[in-house]
Parts: C-alpha cells; sequence; structure tokens
C-alpha cells in the first residue's frame, strides 16, 4: 500500500477522535481532568480498558512473540484474571473509601510524606518507561512503512505520535479518555478479527481446518509443564501473570484512575473482574493470528524482517499486511488496530502521569483555583517531551521483543509498589522513614542480581516474570527491619 493512502488512513482516523474529543472536553476543569466527574458507567470503562490494557504491542508483538514461546502468553494472561479479582476484593474499596484520586496518596497515609513520593516516583518511572515502549512499537512501524517513504527522520515521527495524544487529552483528560478507548478498542477487535479472515483466506482454509492442521499445532503449545526451571513454566508464568496484574494494575495509575472514574465500588469491581475475564479470548486470538502470521510466512517463503541488522518478529505482522500485496483491507484493518490499540494506552499514560505528578509532587490541590488548571497543563507538555527523548533513545538500547522487553522492566519498577503496598495492608507497623530510600533501592539491585545469576545461584533455575514476587518480597522485609519498635507502631 502506498504511504499517502496509509497518512490519509491515520488523519481521518485522529479526525474521528477529534469529534469525541470536541464533544467531551467542554469542562477542562481538574476535577474533570483527573477523575471524570466520577460518573463513567462501569461497562463503558470495562469495554474501553480492553484496548487500554492490550496497547500496539500486544497488537504486534504478542504475534510476534509465537515465533518463539508459541503460546506460552496465555499463562500469564490467565494469572491475570486472579490478579484482578485481588484487585477487585482488596484495592479498590480501599481506593474508594479512602476517596484517592491518585492511588499513592494511600501511603502517605499509612506511612508518611517519604513513602509517599517513593511510591509515586517508582510508578512515574514504571509507566514513562512503559509507555515509552508502547509508542516506540508504534512510531517504529509509521517510521518503516510510512513516513520513512518521506525521508522524515525517526526523532521526527516520534514527536508526531506524541503530538496527536497531547492534541486530544490536554484539556479534559481522564473524561475523554474513557470514550475515546471505548472507540479505539472497537477498532481494534474489528480489525483483529477481519485480519484474522483475510489470512485465512490467503492460506485457502477454513478456521477448523487450520486448528487441526500440523502447522499450527507446531506453534500453539500453550501449557508448559516439563521442567520448572523453565522461565516459561506454567506455574511460574500463573504467578508472574497475577503479580503483574496485581502491580501494573492495581498499583498503577494509569489502570486504577479509569477505575476509580465508576460511579461507586460496586460498579468499578465489575470493570476490573469482566476485563479479567474478557482478557483471556481476546489474547488467544492474538495468539491465533500469530500462528496464521508465522504459517504463512513458512509456506510464502518470507523471511522475518530485519531491523538495524537484527530479525524483528514484531514487524511480520506489518510486513504481512502492508509489503505482500494479499489485501488493501489488510493493510487498513492493521493499521487501524494498530493506532487503535496503540493510543488507547498511550493516551491514558499521558493523563496519569501528569495526574501523579501534580498531586503526587507538586500538591496542586493545595494551590490557588487560578494557578492549579495552569500548572497542570504545563505538566501535561512536560512529560509530553519526556516521552518523545525516551522513545528516542530506545532506537539505540532496545534489543528485545517489545512485549517481552516490557514485562521485564516491570518486574524490577513495580516490585517496590508490591513491597510498599503489602506491609501496609498485611502489618500495622509504622516504618522509620528516613530509611526508605535504602530500603527500595536495595531491593531493586539484589533482585537485579539475582536475577542475572539464579543459573549459578539456584542449579540452572531461569526467573521469569514471577521475579517481581522476589523484589516485592525484598521490600518487604526492608521494611519489616526499618520497623519503629518504640510502642508507636499502631496506625
Amino acid at each position: 500500500m502506498s504511504p499517502a493512502l496509509l497518512l490519509t488512513i491515520i488523519v481521518l482516523y485522529f479526525l474521528l477522535l477529534g469529534a469525541v474529543t470536541l464533544a467531551t472536553s467542554r469542562d477542562d476543569s481538574n476535577q474533570v481532568f483527573f477523575r471524570a466527574g466520577r460518573n463513567s458507567p462501569w461497562y463503558v470503562v470495562a469495554f474501553g480498558m480492553i484496548g487500554a490494557s492490550l496497547s500496539g504491542v500486544t497488537f504486534i508483538s504478542v504475534p510476534g512473540w509465537v515465533g518463539t514461546t508459541q503460546f506460552s502468553y496465555l499463562q500469564i494472561v490467565i494469572g491475570y484474571l486472579f490478579g484482578y479479582l485481588l484487585i477487585s476484593w482488596i484495592l479498590i474499596p480501599l481506593y474508594y473509601k479512602m476517596n484517592l484520586t491518585s492511588v499513592y496518596e494511600y501511603l502517605r497515609k499509612r506511612f508518611g510524606e517519604k513513602s509517599h513520593k517513593v511510591g509515586a516516583f517508582f510508578f512515574l518511572v514504571s509507566r514513562v518507561l512503559i509507555a515509552s515502549f508502547r509508542l516506540f512499537l508504534v512510531a517504529t512501524v509509521l517510521q518503516h512503512f510510512i513516513l520513512g517513504a518521506w525521508g522524515i527522520p525517526f526523532e521526527l515521527t516520534v514527536v508526531i505520535s506524541i503530538l496527536f495524544i497531547w492534541l486530544y487529552t490536554f484539556r479534559s483528560g481522564i473524561r475523554t479518555i474513557v470514550w475515546t478507548d471505548t472507540l479505539q478498542t472497537f477498532f481494534m477487535l474489528t480489525s483483529l478479527i477481519a485480519a484474522i479472515f483475510i489470512l485465512l483466506a490467503a492460506l485457502d482454509v477454513s478456521a477448523a481446518e487450520f486448528i487441526a492442521s500440523d502447522a499450527f499445532e507446531r506453534h500453539s503449545k500453550m501449557f508448559f509443564h516439563e521442567d520448572f526451571r523453565d522461565r516459561k513454566h506454567w506455574l511460574k508464568s500463573l504467578f508472574g501473570g497475577m503479580m503483574i496484574a496485581l502491580a501494573m494494575t492495581g498499583l498503577d495509575q494509569d489502570n486504577m484512575q479509569k477505575n476509580l472514574t465508576c460511579r461507586s465500588i460496586k460498579e468499578a469491581q465489575k470493570n476490573i473482574i469482566s476485563l479479567g475475564f474478557v482478557l483471556i479470548p481476546v489474547n488467544l486470538i492474538f495468539l491465533f493470528l500469530g500462528a496464521l502470521l508465522f504459517v504463512y510466512a513458512e509456506q510464502t517463503g518470507l523471511a522475518i524482517p530485519m531491523m538495524d541488522g537484527q530479525e524483528k518478529t514484531d514487524l511480520l505482522f506489518p510486513e504481512i499486511a502492508l509489503n505482500q500485496g494479499l489485501s488493501p483491507l489488510l493493510g487498513i484493518a492493521f493499521l487501524l488496530g494498530l493506532i487503535a490499540a496503540a493510543y488507547s494506552s498511550a493516551d491514558s499514560a499521558l493523563t496519569s502521569l501528569t495526574t501523579s505528578f501534580s498531586i503526587d509532587f507538586m500538591d496542586i490541590g493545595q494551590r490557588e483555583e487560578k494557578e492549579r488548571k495552569r500548572l497542570r497543563k504545563r505538566i501535561h507538555v512536560l512529560f509530553s517531551v519526556l516521552l518523545v527523548l525516551v522513545i528516542i533513545s530506545y532506537r539505540h538500547v532496545l534489543k528485545d521483543n517489545v512485549i517481552a522487553s516490557l514485562l521485564q522492566v516491570s518486574s524490577y519498577t513495580y516490585g517496590p509498589l508490591v513491597g510498599l503496598f503489602s506491609f501496609g495492608l498485611l502489618t500495622t507497623h509504622q516504618i522509620k522513614e528516613e530509611w526508605i530510600w535504602p530500603v527500595v533501592l536495595l531491593s531493586v539491585t539484589a533482585t537485579y542480581f539475582l536475577n542475572l545469576y539464579s543459573r549459578e545461584l539456584l542449579w540452572g533455575y531461569q526467573f521469569g516474570y514471577e521475579i517481581l514476587l522476589f523484589n516485592g518480597a525484598f521490600t518487604y522485609a526492608g521494611l519489616y527491619l526499618i520497623r519503629k519498635r518504640n510502642g508507636s507502631d499502631q496506625n
């Protein structure tokens, strides 16, 4: 497909988002930007969160991951469900009863100001890195298949990508996102189904025939139980997925900010539980698409795309959709699905970063009314620029499959949050806050070296994403060591 046609589709798509933005952004107060007036219908939030939870990484990288890990990713997704159930039973009631806007305000009320800042800091680092991972993938595709054809440099492609997000989030923030995410989830799922049917037609098989084929069987192993030391072992993946869901959703301002726009605790619980169940079949469909892509590549002799001298399985889907001449509809479906998936997660990330920094670091609620809105908009611009810089840096340092890199970095940055919230919920101890920074930094360092040398130290054992549990446990143990023992342990 020609770059001009692809760019026209993108422009039309963002014009549609702009219309939704105009309809939802008449009120640009901080209350609406941060909490959407707390009147969002739970089913609208839940549907929109499908796209936000999956992101452009899922749309490209999960199918691309099938080539090396088959369907093992589904083990992690099943773990997500158990994590979401714990979030609905424990964290959502806590956040609503405390009437939080930023979930890290809990740490201030439980321990003090330094703990509050530590929690918010690790969220900001986590979300900047993860949002940048996701946008890096989209910018790479736009550069490789569209804008690069006109000689536009990668850096400008990144700026354009972030500018689109800023334009439709800078006024009403989370209220706009609740509705634009719903639209984007619809486009993403529609594009996914369309791509599958077009590829089945290209292979001249039905879905049932493909599932029964030997080619599908070679790519579709789902549960790995042979060697517990293997990072793909089902039990490790299950616990890893549960911990990732707890950390990256339950302790994450980005995802919880949408939940906190629901009208009540019960509606927020319905939202998160329904999301957990729906993500399993949706991700299974993505994995099915991945099997189709690799079988198509095998049967047609298509090589895995190269970038900077390395194979990039993340680029297999766009290569087949945009460069193999199968059908213009496949290219359109791919592009709409990618943009919808990517921006439904990236827009909320930018808004949540603005929210957390405004509340957790700038104490925006304590400032004069005239200053609040102006400060919020400046912070929104600040994080837009920061995302641009981090995404550009990834082109020079990122070597692995994007979703593998994304989940790995979350194991380090979210561990201290798991430890802090667990210690707060499971004990009544207060802590010596002057030691909080050494504790969390040592926990991250110990986790890194444990993961790096696990084969030597643990008889060949390889950590998967359950390393997050150990990171949280190290933080928990450190907090226990710095607890107060002078009779002031009670809250």
